[in-house]
């Protein structure tokens, strides 16, 4: 179920992503007797489940990924990379395992489709979740340096993260540009995204005397002054220093 993309990916893109979720799901991971994770829609070639199943197993060493492809092509090219805990189906948005699984991590899928389509998909995709399970959608450029996506539980979405590579940073609007289908149309004036992301910037530039001590001390400044100004944010310097921040779903979702 879902169309093919075009399948476009790079070693190491996702390492983001990977780090965070390794993170912030440690704790469901390694409490699991089946520990599954889906790398949903990897593309021509899988990398990104490859290296997937080794940042997971960093946390949670019983973990097990499988590459879910909807292009039959594409699962027979990385029947060879197949291993003990990676394992690769021909599927989409059905997610075909027999359980539930505690992952599914679906990046630069979404971002070919329609924004109207976007609910529908999540909502199958969390109904295919384990009750601990965890949804991870977003988007990329194609070396990873920027980064943002949704986490969502069974009952929908749950966080933002933005994440980015600080030494090539400008602004934080930037990351504009890699917001997921459910926002990236929503950056305009009156929609809560655009405001979180002109604040960002205008806590940058405050915080511009920080520059002489690193990007990193300026964005951590940053998020600092975003929160006290009401902000929600979730994480802490552990995660900003990473050149992340994760804000409430409830915070920037769409108007109506």
């Amino acid at each position: 179920m879902g169309t093919v993309t075009r399948g476009t990916t790079n070693p190491n893109r996702l390492r983001r992503m990977d780090r965070w979720i390794a993170a912030a799901h440690a704790p469901a991971l390694r409490r699991a007797a089946e520990p599954v994770a889906v790398d949903l829609g990897y593309g021509a070639a899988p990398w990104t489940a490859v290296e997937l199943l080794g940042r997971l197993r960093t946390v949670a060493p019983r973990a097990r990924v499988v590459g879910v492809e909807i292009d039959p092509a594409r699962v027979a090219a990385a029947e060879p990379y197949a291993r003990e805990g990676l394992t690769f189906r021909h599927g989409g948005f059905e997610v075909p395992l027999p359980g539930r699984p505690l992952l599914i991590r679906a990046a630069n899928v979404l971002r070919q489709y329609d924004e109207s389509e976007v609910a529908e998909v999540w909502r199958r995709l969390c109904g295919r979740l384990d009750p601990e399970g965890l949804l991870v959608e977003g988007t990329c450029d194609e070396i990873g340096r920027r980064h943002v996506w949704v986490a969502l539980g069974p009952e929908g979405p749950r966080t933002v993260t933005f994440a980015t590579r600080l030494a090539a940073l400008e602004r934080p609007s930037d990351l504009a540009e890699r917001l997921p289908k459910a926002l990236i149309h929503r950056n305009v004036p009156g929609e809560p995204v655009h405001a979180f992301l002109r604040d960002f910037d205008r806590a940058w530039a405050a915080a511009s005397p920080y520059a002489s001590y690193g990007a990193r001390q300026r964005w951590m400044r940053a998020v600092r002054d975003l929160a006290a100004g009401g902000w929600p944010v979730l994480d802490g310097p552990v995660r900003w220093r990473q050149g992340e921040v994760t804000v409430s779903w409830g915070a920037l979702a769409p108007v109506g």
